[in-house]
């Protein structure tokens, strides 16, 4: 296990282990400002009235577990508020946190991440692709829980990989709304009795969508309600540290078995497409005085209808305007902003070629050295 100081005489991070306890009186040991992510899947409080059978008359396997069972609203609401404030205060200043609810839940601890000062940057509907009939015929079928993204605070600077959620979406913006299954077949943890062993197990592909999206490696994921290890499981595959938090023996024992059979991925697989804000700044300029395009030298706009002229210190001048290439980018086209680098392109052969190609190869030289 590897030990890291928040600060002088701070209590070492216990990173990737299980931490047996109540999740509230865990969190507020550890150190504070110490944790990048925390992913919460709490009690739901369902309210379940009675058994629940299918119309061949078998029992289902609900959701009936002492931790799941709250006696009023209001004692729920501590729990909450209780929870969500040791959980923040573990939190990095540009921490964030992942909270996933139904229906019963969802609403009071989104009202309550906002009263603590929590700023909500999304929610997801998790829809899922093979739900539960609904057996009454008395509601509509509950296909989707609702999981909430929010940062630390305002201002907050949260990681959000865009670019790598684009590409496990095969290049299209990742919507809020994801279409995975619930966690069935060999997932599905047993128990020795051939039972499940948690009645609210997580599909790994959710876990690894959030994680994706919003940790990068090393960083700590904290989960109060560990349950079975899904976010461990998935947070050493991915190579974060995770800490589990979990007061059920029973739950522990499995989490600790399949953690222990989880391979963690070998480091180059592990690298992400990055957001083109995060590679290094080149300016024009730089392309100019590096000879990669000469002064004089004529730029055509990508629909071929402007011009201009590379100047000597990195500047264009077009037919009505003087400036960078975002700037005359923008007045050729009348709008409020251009992104020049795409926009403008240079002539080799007969052929247009984007002046971008060039900021890349100057990017890849710098990432070599």
């Amino acid at each position: 296990m590897t030990k890291k100081k928040a600060g002088k005489d701070a209590p070492a991070l216990p990173r990737n282990s299980i931490i047996d306890g109540d999740c509230i009186d865990v969190m507020n040991s550890l150190p504070e400002g110490s944790v990048d992510l925390i992913f919460a899947d709490p009690p739901y409080n369902l309210q379940l009235r009675g058994d629940l059978h299918r119309p061949d008359n078998s029992k289902v396997d609900a959701v009936d577990n002492d931790w799941d069972q709250f006696e009023s609203f209001k004692i729920y609401d501590e729990f909450t508020r209780a929870w969500l404030s040791a959980a923040r205060r573990i939190l990095k200043p540009d921490g964030a946190i992942w909270v996933i609810g139904s229906y019963h839940n969802v609403f009071r601890m989104g009202a309550e991440l906002q009263n603590q000062g929590f700023w909500i940057l999304n929610d997801v509907v998790w829809r899922k692709s093979n739900p539960m009939p609904n057996f009454r015929g008395k509601r509509l079928t509950n296909a989707h829980e609702t999981l909430i993204w929010a940062g630390k605070t305002e201002k907050s600077k949260y990681t959000f990989n865009y670019e790598a959620l684009k590409s496990l979406n095969e290049g299209t913006q990742m919507r809020s709304d994801w279409v995975l299954p619930i966690c069935t077949g060999h997932e599905r943890l047993k128990n020795e009795a051939g039972d499940k062993a948690h009645p609210t197990q997580k599909p790994e592909s959710l876990l690894h969508r959030v994680l994706l999206a919003t940790t990068n490696p090393g960083d700590v994921v904290l989960d109060p309600f560990f349950g079975t290890g899904t976010t461990g499981a998935v947070a050493k595959m991915l190579g974060r540290d995770y800490i589990g938090i979990e007061r059920e023996a029973e739950y522990r024992a499995v989490a600790a078995k399949r953690l222990a059979n989880v391979r963690k991925i070998e480091a180059d697989a592990l690298e992400v497409t990055q957001s083109k804000r995060a590679e290094p700044r080149v300016p024009f300029g730089q392309v100019v005085e590096r000879g990669m395009l000469r002064p004089g030298e004529e730029l055509w706009s990508i629909n071929g209808r402007h011009k201009a002229k590379v100047r000597a210190d990195g500047s264009l001048i077009g037919a009505d305007a003087k400036g960078s290439i975002h700037q005359v980018g923008a007045a050729c086209e009348n709008a409020p902003s251009c992104n020049g680098w795409t926009y403008w392109h240079y002539r080799r052969d007969g052929k247009k070629v984007p002046i971008d190609l060039l900021r890349q190869q100057i990017r890849s030289e710098m990432r070599a050295n």
